[in-house]
Formats: structure tokens, sequence, C-alpha cells
């Protein structure tokens, strides 16, 4: 079914161009709402009828669920905006900004039910469940699962961090409709006499919506805050740059974010300094159009020259790393300079150290320092601390 839908609807087949990607997300977002719109009025319909607080509070979960579509499809289409004076990088994080109002739309209907659930259970009424009830969920359950396996496969397409937290909450409302078809199933045959089991379901799937809605804000805020990018992402810069034999490596990378499809990298390229000045720009400025092809995002370069051909550089650069590593294996030391004086040798390098280390930076370059200073007394060292960006 999801893939007669997108031969159907989607005209193009390269999904990075945004006008594709944008296809992608309005197919994604009508198929949500006009599904989830016909599973509330069904519910609502039910559950007035029936007298039943959870199948209400299920209907308006997939009421929520409708309204979220809603906004997801109002985020894809302003964060297609061309770039203006105003916002030169673009407006793609418009998607993240209107995921974090659909989280706080989740948050808000689960409150809503968990207040009138606490009600149902101090003032218990027993709900009249019919075949009707039990046919409706069953066939809900049933959308959701369909509808989850649809969200997972356009969301994995378009890489859409939206459409596959809408995938997650489609599965965790499978659960939810059939903790309310187990309440009604229970309420039916008497089997919980006494019980408001009504009422405990509806806090049930009040606190399965919060739970949803707090674990996708967390999830959207990490993004808009700047979280760390995809760990395959970064290999891959590293594993292309390997291709140029004229970079001898790269460090000091980092990722910018402004939305899916719209990455800004910067790095530091590492080129022997006795080579040609020239030669090298040529070398950096041709990298950084291929990795525009190869990563479709814009790179830029900054070119360092290290001494690369000189035995005592290349030894002392070993033995401050050595130094490092003594302290913690996981350091590692860029940008790596010499200087000989007349009493001492300065060794002037960055120490990189992970953000998850115990040592804090300045410690970690206190104790460093010191390490070459005690191992060898006529070496200075000159260190800039630092976290790792990705």
């Amino acid at each position: 079914m999801t893939n007669l839908l997108i031969r159907a609807f989607i005209k193009k087949s390269d999904p990075a161009e945004p006008k594709t990607r944008s296809a992608y997300a309005f197919l994604a977002s009508i198929t949500g709402i006009l599904l989830n719109l016909l599973l509330f009025a069904g519910k609502l319909t039910v559950g007035i009828l029936s007298f039943s607080v959870a199948v209400i509070a299920d209907a308006f979960n997939n009421l929520s669920d409708a309204g979220a579509s809603v906004v997801t499809l109002i985020g894809f289409r302003l964060s297609n905006k061309p770039v203006d004076k105003e916002h030169p990088l673009g407006h793609g994080r418009f998607e993240y900004i209107s995921g974090f109002i659909v989280d706080m739309l989740i948050v808000l209907v689960g409150f809503e039910l968990l207040t009138s659930s606490i009600d149902k259970i101090v003032n218990p009424s027993t709900p009249e469940v019919g075949k009707w009830t039990f046919i409706l969920l069953g066939a809900a359950i049933l959308i959701k699962l369909w509808l989850f396996f649809f969200y997972r496969k356009i969301g994995k397409i378009i890489s859409s961090a939206s459409l596959k937290a809408s995938a997650a909450d489609s599965l965790s409302d499978c659960g939810t409709t059939a903790l309310v078809a187990l309440a009604s199933l229970c309420a039916a045959f008497g089997w919980a006499k006494g019980v408001p089991i009504d009422g405990i379901a509806g806090i049930v799937v009040a606190c399965l919506i919060l739970f949803t809605g707090v674990k996708a804000a967390k999830e959207t805020i990490d993004l808009l805050l700047g979280s760390p990018p995809d760990k395959k992402f970064i290999d891959g810069i590293y594993a292309f740059t390997k291709g140029y034999p004229e970079i001898v490596g790269i460090h000091d990378v980092m990722v910018h974010d402004y939305g899916p499809g719209r990455q800004i990298v910067s790095f530091h390229a590492e080129v022997p300094s006795d080579c040609n000045i020239n030669y090298a720009h040529e070398v950096i400025d041709k990298m950084e159009r291929d990795m525009f092809e190869k990563f479709n995002c814009i790179v830029t370069v900054h070119l360092d020259p290290i001494t690369v051909n000189d035995k005592k550089v290349n030894e002392m650069r070993c033995f401050a790393e050595a130094c490092a590593k003594e302290i913690c294996k996981d350091f590692s030391i860029h940008d790596f300079r010499m200087t000989q004086g007349e009493k001492h040798t300065n060794l002037i390098f960055d120490l990189l150290v992970p953000t998850d280390c115990k040592i804090k930076v300045d410690q970690a370059v206190k104790q460093v320092a010191e390490t070459i200073k005690a191992k060898n007394p006529d070496c200075f060292a000159v260190i800039k601390g630092e976290h790792p960006f990705v």
C-alpha cells in the first residue's frame, strides 16, 4: 500500500531534492491527518454512546496525532522557503520548531486526559460497551500498525526526524488502544466489579501520551540546541578526505545543522608545510566541491601546514602524544609545532579532551604539561585544551 501511494503521488525519485522531499512529507502528513480524523470521529462517537472515558481519551489521542500532522505539514512548507536577508542560511529549522509545537500539543492532551480519568475514578460509572466498540478498536490497531510502517519508510527515505517520531508514536498508539480494548472487555464481562477499570485505563493511556510527548520534546530540543551529528556521517567525512594524498589529516571537524539537508561542515586539513601553497589551495577547493556533491552540504576547509619531513619534529610529536595518552588513552593532539630556543624547546599543540572524560580540560592541560616536563626537562609545553565538536 505504501509503495502504491508513493508511485501514485511522488513524481520524482531523488528524495534529496527539496521539492521531492516536500512531496513525500505532504503525502505522509495528509495520510496521517485523514486516518487520524477518521479514528477520532469513530472513537469519540462510540466513547460518548458507551460512557467510556478510556475510549474518549484514546479518541483525543488520535485528534492530537492529526494536529501533529497538520503542524508537521506547515513546518515542512515553511522550512522550504528560500533564503532571505534576515535568514541567509534558510528556514530549515522550522521543521524542528513545528516538531516541538507538536510535542507540546501531545503533552497538553495527555494532561487534560489525565485529569478527566482521575475524575472518572473519583466518580466511577460503568461504561456500556457493545460489539461496535471492539470492532472499532480492532480496526484502529490495524490502521495504526500500518501507519507505523508507512511513517517509518517515508521517514527513512527523506531522513525526517519528525516522521520517524510519528512512526514511534503510531506504534505506541497500538499498545494504548489495545489497553483500552482490554479495559472495555473487562467492563463488558464484569471481570472487574467494584474497580473503576475505565478510569484506571484512562490514566494509563494519559501517562503513555505524556511520556511520548515529553520524550519527543526532549529529542526536538536536542536538535535545536545542537546535538552531535550522526557518527556514520562523520566517519564518512574522515574516510572521504583520505582519498586525497595531499591531505595528511583533518581535525576540528564542526557540523552546523540548519535543518534536514541543510548542513554546514568545516574542518582543518593538514598539508605538508613544504608543499606548494597554491597547489594545496587548489586541492582544498576541489575537495570542498567534491564533498558538496557527495554529502549535499556546504563545506569550508581551513588549510593547516604542518612539518612532516623533519625527523626531530616527528620524534617530539610522538613524544608529546605519548605523554598525553599516559594521562588518558583517549587524549589526542594536533596542530603540533616546535620552536627551538637557546635554553629549552617549545612544544606547541592542541590537546583534544573527550567530552565524557572525567578530567577537566584545564586539569588535563596541566597534567600533560607536567608529564612532558618531568620526562624531558628541556621541553616546555604550550598547550591549548579543547573538547571535540562532533
